[in-house]
């Protein structure tokens, strides 16, 4: 039953991986199109100023990540200047093979792979509750980081940037043929965060700049047996430091409670 969750959270990628004309074919399922300004669903569905009420599906809880690939970055930290599947520009490479995990933590910088592009991938456990009607708040207990997630008008810039950055979000939702049929359970989350921090895609320094941008897609999925799992699909565009965009996606299983929620704080090695 996991293989089938599995292979539905790898489709999430392809409208990242394709050019436009080729990610709308290559999708499968139900076509998808974004909220209207003013939290109007596209496609006359329900209007909306209230984004939790009217949400389309429910994230909220406590989720723990599983590790269906990449485990040796991810579980450990890499060797020094190891950029293995990664589009790097020349100096991000030469970034990375100068990182020296007690020279972060001796500036205060413990945190740079804790940011919100590099802290998704880490193994952890994550806290997805409603802060307010606008406001999705995801906490990791990985680095003991709080992201929040803002609906409708835009959030003020964060000034200075932090780890977490700004965060604008919107839901999407498929469209409705048959009017008035209902969308629960069908939709998604997408977040855009930009003013971040400059940190660490992985632990062992290789570099995201200022300039980043982080798009995500949050789905989730039942599987047969009742069991809820959350798709997160990443694109992370770097100016900087990427060649090219760096798309992944990650898996995380919905628990029943708190078990195992461990806040810990950042640490560089």
């Amino acid at each position: 039953m996991r293989a089938r969750v599995l292979a539905a959270a790898m489709l999430l990628v392809l409208p990242f991986a394709l050019p436009p004309h080729r990610a709308q074919t290559a999708r499968r399922g139900p076509r998808l199109r974004p909220q209207q300004a003013g939290g109007q669903a596209a496609g006359g569905g329900p209007g909306a100023a209230n984004f939790r009420t009217n949400a389309p599906v429910d994230l909220a809880g406590y989720w723990v990540s599983l590790i269906t690939d990449d485990w040796r970055y991810r579980m450990l930290t890499p060797p020094k200047g190891n950029v293995d599947y990664l589009p790097v520009t020349p100096e991000a490479r030469r970034v990375a093979e100068q990182w020296d995990s007690i020279k972060d933590e001796a500036a205060g910088e413990q945190c740079r792979g804790y940011g919100a592009v590099g802290v998704m991938r880490l193994p952890g456990r994550l806290h997805i509750t409603w802060g307010s009607d606008t406001v999705l708040k995801l906490e990791t207990d990985a680095g003991t980081q709080t992201r929040r997630f803002v609906f409708g008008t835009a959030p003020p810039e964060a000034d200075p940037p932090t780890w977490q950055g700004t965060s604008q979000a919107r839901w999407v939702l498929p469209i409705n043929r048959a009017a008035g049929a209902a969308n629960a359970g069908r939709g998604e989350l997408r977040v855009r965060t930009t003013h971040m921090r400059p940190g660490y895609i992985r632990k062992n320094g290789v570099p995201y700049s200022a300039d980043a941008v982080l798009t995500e897609n949050y789905v989730r999925l039942v599987d047969d047996d009742g069991t809820e799992y959350m798709a997160l699909t990443q694109m992370v565009e770097d100016p900087v430091y990427l060649a090219q965009p760096v798309i992944r996606t990650m898996l995380f299983r919905k628990q029943a409670d708190a078990s195992g929620w461990n806040p810990t704080p950042c640490a560089s090695r």
